[in-house]
């Protein structure tokens, strides 16, 4: 369970540290402009709105990566509690106001995650 728990977490800090570089240094490339549906023109309007989004997956990133850091299995469980459902809300926001599938990218993860380690943790 413990297993599980920690390579779903591990995926959704990876997720979020990729979505760090795509936001806050890729956004006006080919590819990020590709990803995010963006016109040139939109993506030059919006390129310093993205980096803040960015650094803060990034904020969300660490803090699960902290959470590998941490000896207290209570502490551990909390940490990532937090982070995790952070996540969730923020994939909840962004499907709901930016594009649909950050539902599946975002929130899915997190919230397996969350039950895996909710499951792994339990005091």
């Amino acid at each position: 369970m413990k297993t599980t728990a920690n390579i779903l977490t591990g995926l959704v800090a990876f997720i979020h540290c990729y979505i760090l570089v795509l936001e806050s240094f890729l956004w006006k490339s080919a590819y990020g402009m590709k990803t995010f549906q963006l016109t040139p023109e939109r993506a030059e309007l919006t390129a310093v709105m993205a980096q803040n989004q960015g650094a803060y997956n990034g904020v969300l990133a660490v803090g699960l990566i902290w959470s590998f850091f941490v000896a207290n299995p209570e502490w551990k469980r909390n940490i990532r509690t937090f982070f995790l459902l952070a996540v969730f809300a923020m994939g909840l926001v962004g499907a709901t106001t930016a594009m649909t599938k950050i539902l599946f990218i975002q929130s899915v993860p997190a919230l397996l995650a969350l039950i895996f380690v909710r499951l792994a943790y339990r005091k």
